[in-house]
């Protein structure tokens, strides 16, 4: 017997006595869309005859991201729509998840980023979602943690075309435009409200953001300018080291400060100099990000045996909440450096992190720790989760 599937062909009618139950949508009785555990089947009708049935329920062999994903959605909070106790860490989150889904082309979750936005783009108290006031549009005097938020919206918009995403990027973007400041060392990103310290994560953000808005703001007269000249800024800035390697941050004298080499750095500078060369051609850009790519996959400060390692997961050592989450932002954009460059040598790397990952790092609830390899000590929380989803997604 022919099986029409009923969820394809609409014009065959399945008898109403007929069950039909397939994979449910999203609702507020199942905010997970998930009902029978994610199994499916398909239902129909023989053509000619009225009588209808249905397949056996299956239930298909998930991607390892899609297995980390739902782990990860454990922890998030549907009443408050985020995962508690981190701002910046839920943008990256948000945004890691995203990146997963729609690479796999998993639906289940897009609710998420609408109840995100909707539960979150207003005022709160000191204490209530971060240590400071947020001032509403994810707006608070931090200004890496406001721009992270202006970065997850960007990738909202690609994802649902939705335009209310674009436009609070945008109104980010404006007000992190007021800490751009030319009058010390020539140009760059103030970290926080009080101007004390130019580091080299909110210049990637920045920079970033900046080059996505020029290539999304229809007939942008501003942005392109805005990133071109952050981009300029950052290549003659010295954050970058002679061994290729984003340092954290400038002294009061404007020098490279010499600190802690940390992925995510390396990892933003990759992303806001390609995004830079996709919007403009700007070459130099482009050169540079591979070349940061390049000596990060065999700098011993950043990898160890092949594998991502902070220098935090070294020893007896351990790495703070915004420290777990580091290497999954250099491994987004490595990934997007892999497919405008489709360079073998990347995906290689990519594979080994989700490889070696998978195989040590992992527990027997799939819950995915901060040291990639394995080694002890371990831990596991949601932002180590979303970390490890980064990797995952870059291999598939």
């Amino acid at each position: 017997m022919a099986v029409v599937a009923a969820l394809v062909a609409a014009s065959v009618a399945v008898p109403a006595h007929a069950a039909v139950p397939v994979r449910a949508a999203m609702s507020a009785d199942d905010p997970r869309g998930l009902l029978h555990d994610g199994a499916v089947r398909d239902c129909g009708r023989e053509t000619g005859h009225q009588e209808g049935s249905c397949t056996p329920w299956v239930r298909a062999t998930p991607t390892r991201s899609r297995v980390a994903v739902d782990v990860l959605m454990s922890s998030y909070d549907t009443d408050e729509g985020w995962w508690r106790s981190s701002w910046w860490n839920s943008a990256a989150t948000l945004t890691a998840l995203i990146d997963s889904v729609r690479r796999t082309g998993t639906h289940d979750y897009d609710w998420v980023v609408a109840r995100t936005f909707d539960k979150n783009k207003g005022a709160f108290a000191a204490g209530e979602r971060a240590t400071d006031p947020i001032e509403g549009h994810f707006i608070s005097r931090s200004i890496d943690d406001t721009a992270w938020w202006g970065m997850a919206w960007v990738t909202a918009y690609d994802y649902t075309r939705d335009p209310r995403y674009l436009a609070e990027a945008v109104t980010i973007a404006d007000y992190l435009r007021q800490y751009w400041d030319t009058n010390t060392c020539g140009g760059g990103m103030w970290w926080d409200r009080e101007r004390t310290y130019k580091n080299s994560v909110t210049a990637g953000l920045y920079l970033r953001l900046t080059a996505s808005l020029h290539r999304r703001v229809a007939n942008d007269t501003v942005w392109g300018a805005r990133a071109a000249a952050a981009g300029n800024w950052f290549l003659s800035s010295g954050l970058v080291n002679a061994s290729g390697l984003v340092n954290d941050g400038l002294t009061t004298d404007c020098r490279n400060n010499g600190q802690t080499v940390w992925s995510y750095n390396q990892g933003l500078a990759i992303g806001g100099l390609l995004e830079l060369w996709r919007g403009t051609g700007h070459a130099t850009a482009l050169a540079t990000a591979r070349r940061l790519a390049d000596s990060a996959l065999v700098s011993t400060e950043l990898t160890s045996g092949g594998v991502l390692t902070e220098s935090c997961d070294v020893g007896q050592r351990s790495c703070d909440d915004n420290q777990k989450q580091f290497k999954g932002v250099f491994m987004r954009y490595l990934d997007d450096l892999t497919d405008a460059t489709s360079s073998a040598t990347y995906r290689r790397f990519a594979r080994k992190q989700a490889d070696t990952l998978w195989a040590h790092d992992r527990d027997s609830l799939n819950r995915l720790g901060q040291r990639w390899a394995g080694t002890s000590p371990n831990v596991t929380d949601w932002r180590t989760q979303a970390s490890a989803l980064g990797a995952l997604t870059a291999a598939e």
